[in-house]
């Protein structure tokens, strides 16, 4: 049985990916920083539809608290990175902290992570970074928070070829709007309604349309794609 390690994971885009990944057969350990509650009750879904998980905790923007995850998945056959946090504003208005902030939360873990992955995923195995739609639409306001998923999309390319040796692809999802409890509570006014108007499908993603996609590219047929960057919102860009 292969093991999985979906980072952020107790809720949104995450939940759905360690529940898709179980579904199809993984050991999915489900990753969270704060909300214990919300981890155990992913793995009590897993465990009731057949399928085997526990939950760890630990903050991956912290390299000690990454590898304890790491070590206590043991053997790892997939790794999903999930994690992230999302500023915007004018550029000119942007502030050394809010850089700093969002560079260290955004770009520093995902190399944090795409480097331990790079050591101890086995061979044959698969890596998957969720970025953002951000980092090809160019939307005033969302700069900085685009050239911090953008960077991590490069680490990706790289990597992609660095392990191909070993087997091992490596790829990114970008999503556009989709129906989260962070978007629905915090997103700015009418932000659906503006996606599903600019979307040819005319409506915004479920949790699952990104957790299908990145189901196939974690499965055996996905295994001639690596170093891409999928876009996934649906025709909207």
């Amino acid at each position: 049985m292969p093991v999985a390690i979906v980072t952020g994971s107790s809720r949104g885009i995450g939940r759905a990916i360690a529940e898709r990944l179980a579904a199809d057969g993984a050991r999915v350990v489900v990753n969270y920083r704060t909300d214990g509650d919300a981890a155990a009750e992913v793995v009590r879904t897993i465990e009731d539809r057949g399928g085997q998980a526990m939950a760890i905790q630990a903050d991956v923007t912290d390299l000690p608290q990454l590898r304890r995850l790491f070590d206590a998945a043991g053997e790892v056959d997939i790794f999903v990175s999930n994690v992230g946090v999302a500023r915007f504003g004018p550029l000119a208005e942007v502030t050394d902290e809010q850089y700093d902030f969002l560079f260290d939360t955004n770009t520093r873990s995902t190399f944090y992570a795409l480097r331990e992955a790079a050591r101890r995923v086995r061979d044959h195995g698969r890596i998957v970074v969720i970025s953002s739609a951000v980092v090809v639409t160019n939307r005033p306001g969302t700069a900085l928070y685009a050239a911090t998923k953008a960077a991590g999309d490069q680490l990706v390319k790289v990597a992609a070829k660095e392990l191909g040796a070993r087997g091992i692809t490596v790829n990114s999802v970008l999503p556009g709007a989709v129906r989260t409890d962070a978007l629905v509570a915090d997103g700015p006014p009418g932000v659906i309604e503006k996606s599903i108007a600019r979307t040819p499908l005319n409506r915004i993603a479920e949790p699952s349309d990104i957790a299908d996609i990145v189901g196939f590219l974690a499965s055996h047929d996905g295994r001639w794609i690596t170093g891409q960057t999928l876009h996934a919102g649906g025709g909207q860009f």
